[in-house]
């Protein structure tokens, strides 16, 4: 049996994809000390660690609000407002029964006003977690394709992907910090140095334009192997992969316009891409489709 064709244990998809993310982000590390190896020995090293230091300043205080707010925030930058237990009964019954099957906490659910079928979740852990939809999933999923979507985001909070994904966004931004100070520093940079330290200079100059780019397309692989790994989360809570695929080919084939309301920032959150862009922060839709169909 070729490798097209062979079933997918959801277990191992999860652990695959867990080693690969775990891999990107030491790239984006070792971006990170190379880079600061290179200014070190173009510079003077005390200028050096005096980037670092502003870097890591700037890093950290976006880390602490993003980790402890980062529900709150997400929730306002859409416009969300909480679900009524109420009105919403199908929506609090699903979750609650997976919560059962994953032994997760309750989240707080939430509902975003919004024609495409989409959801997030948000939280620095499981025990603050919120999940999104947004009306269009209300209204035009049925019970089992609705659920296949709950289980994908909590299997994100299951996972600490919203923890995970801030830590590598800090990271992107120290080196992106680190960047544009070297390339403004080198306006005010005297004359004198030898031809070693003129050649770390051009390797300087080349790594910040490079850098951030660089680990700009780790952060979105990095995104990417997430909702592999979420997907394959959702299978093992429900034990259903059609509801999820069937959720995922009536996105596909859904007509609502690129959602203009939310952040990019926000953006990698949602169960789909709210933009419709293919292939960078969430895999296609057809790649996810295929995978899911041989677990």
């Amino acid at each position: 049996m070729t490798d097209k064709y062979r079933r997918i244990d959801f277990r191992d998809q999860i652990a695959r994809n867990k080693r690969k993310s775990f891999f990107l982000m030491v790239i984006v590390f070792l971006v990170l000390v190379v880079f600061g190896y290179v200014i070190s020995f173009a510079f003077d090293p005390g200028f050096f660690f005096i980037i670092m230091i502003i870097a890591i300043i700037f890093s950290i205080s976006y880390l602490l609000i993003s980790y402890y707010k980062s529900d709150k925030i997400a929730i306002a930058s859409v416009g969300a407002k909480k679900a009524s237990r109420e009105k919403h009964k199908q929506y609090y019954n699903l979750v609650e029964g997976l919560t059962l099957a994953s032994g997760l906490p309750m989240p707080k659910l939430y509902i975003m006003p919004s024609k495409q079928i989409n959801a997030f979740a948000s939280g620095r852990d499981p025990e603050h977690a919120v999940i999104c939809v947004t009306e269009g999933a209300l209204e035009k999923l049925d019970k089992r394709e609705l659920e296949g979507v709950l289980a994908h985001e909590l299997g994100h909070v299951a996972n600490y992907d919203i923890r995970y994904i801030t830590l590598v966004a800090v990271m992107v931004g120290m080196v992106a910090i680190i960047s544009q100070i070297f390339l403004r520093s080198l306006w005010f940079r005297g004359g004198g140095r030898d031809n070693k330290n003129t050649i770390f200079l051009l390797i300087g100059i080349a790594m910040a334009i490079l850098a951030p780019i660089v680990v700009y397309l780790v952060q979105m692989s990095i995104s990417r192997k997430r909702e592999y790994t979420a997907d394959a989360s959702a299978v093992k809570f429900t034990r259903y992969p059609t509801g999820l695929i069937n959720a995922l080919k009536k996105i596909k084939y859904e007509h609502s316009p690129p959602e203009k309301k939310v952040s990019k920032t926000v953006a990698p959150l949602f169960f789909a891409n709210p933009f419709k862009d293919v292939g960078k922060t969430h895999p296609p839709l057809d790649d996810r489709i295929k995978t899911l169909e041989r677990m």
